[in-house]
């Protein structure tokens, strides 16, 4: 579908060349007599590094009027990353997920072997092209995002396109044809072939926050109904000890989404910070236009929003019909190298007629990590109090993890 003139194929391709030749002009005398770690690309791959790493996790869900489960999963991490040669690199990123107790369904950790990241570099100035499957968050991952608490995490197969060659500023320009899904290879839901455009501009010039603006113009050919066209402002900064953040977007539907809908997301937040303390408060709504549809984020990192029980998930839209309002509060602390966290969400139905719910539910719970040695612990607990949607649910994750 055609969006504008100049297609998004071609502005990134523009981008990429003008970024580059502008990058290219004001570090011309730097790259003449840059010092090369590598003589050769060859020479490059021989002196590249590699690190080993592993995440143990037992996730036990309790659900009322079904029971418990519990799942013991080891993901083991295997990244190689060359050196440089004349600002090419490559980098490969294997992961095992490993089932340690029987697996009985509930938990989204699937078990499997594949390659996380691979990919080809590029970096001239201030400008950097990345080529293969590769990492990518954006801003706060409300809409972009790598799933990264989950065992196996959400990557992206195509182009990208990094620049900071002007002042106090960041482009962004990515073409998608694939998103690699947490379900893992062996999932028919694995993976979501794309052809979608990811575009953040976020300027850091003013004194008082950074100011993002995007375009996320998806086309899934796997989950059609997961094709949106979604623009949007965020602002976020801090003052003194005050941190806050307000955001807006409009989405509508894009290419062969069987809905016909435009809807609202607002966030609205503010913090303060007391010597190692940290309070927070936040509203956050993604809203609904009647029974035509609701705004939803498929690429978001989900489990940050809306509670860790991730109850609201909708089939990996991250909303249900009639849309969500999440009031929510959380207190975080750091006591002698151990990090705290407390928070609570009330969750509620945007258009309770469409919904036929009003008071979705509430959840609260809390975390608690550090270093152990050479590695890390943390535990997490989550509870959903059900009201007119689903029903209470209890989670609970101990999570060790060492990288060598």
């Amino acid at each position: 579908m055609k969006r504008c003139n100049l297609s998004p194929r071609q502005l990134l391709l523009a981008m990429a060349i003008c970024a580059a030749a502008n990058a290219s002009g004001q570090a011309a005398d730097t790259v003449e007599v840059e010092e090369l770690t590598a003589a050769s690309f060859g020479e490059a791959l021989d002196l590249g590094e590699a690190t080993l790493g592993f995440r143990a996790r037992t996730e036990r869900v309790d659900t009322d009027g079904t029971g418990a489960l519990d799942l013991t999963s080891l993901k083991t991490r295997l990244t190689y990353q060359s050196d440089n040669y004349r600002g090419f690199s490559a980098l490969i990123e294997m992961d095992d997920v490993t089932h340690l107790s029987d697996f009985e369904g509930g938990v989204g950790d699937p078990e499997g072997t594949e390659v996380n990241q691979v990919l080809l570099a590029y970096a001239l100035g201030e400008t950097a092209i990345k080529y293969g499957r590769q990492r990518i968050l954006l801003d706060n991952q409300r809409f972009v995002g790598g799933v990264g608490f989950r065992q196996n995490e959400q990557t992206y197969d195509g182009l990208s396109v990094t620049d900071q060659s002007f002042t106090d500023t960041t482009l962004f320009l990515a073409h998608i044809d694939n998103v690699n899904r947490i379900f893992g290879e062996d999932s028919p839901a694995g993976d979501h072939g794309n052809d979608s455009y990811l575009l953040n501009a976020k300027y850091s010039g003013f004194a008082a926050g950074d100011l993002s603006a995007y375009a996320y113009l998806l086309e899934n050919d796997d989950a059609a109904a997961f094709s949106t066209d979604t623009y949007g402002l965020r602002f976020a900064g801090k003052t003194g000890a005050t941190d806050y953040a307000l955001e807006y977007a409009i989405q509508s539907d894009a290419a062969d989404n069987p809905a016909g809908y435009s809807a609202d997301y607002l966030l609205a937040e503010g913090g303060y910070r007391l010597g190692d303390l940290t309070l927070k408060a936040g509203y956050e709504l993604l809203g609904a236009d009647g029974v035509d549809g609701q705004f939803i984020t498929p690429l978001a990192t989900l489990h940050k929003f809306q509670g860790w029980n991730d109850m609201f998930l909708g089939g990996g839209t991250g909303n249900i019909p009639g849309g969500i309002e999440d009031v929510y509060a959380s207190l975080g602390n750091s006591l002698g190298g151990v990090e705290l966290a407390v928070n609570y969400h009330q969750l509620s139905s945007d258009d309770s007629g469409v919904s036929g719910m009003d008071e979705l539910g509430s959840e609260y719970g809390f975390a608690v990590g550090g270093k152990l040695g050479f590695g890390k612990l943390s535990l997490k607990y989550s509870r959903y109090t059900a009201d007119d949607f689903s029903v209470d649910t209890d989670k609970l994750w101990l999570t060790a993890q060492a990288k060598f």
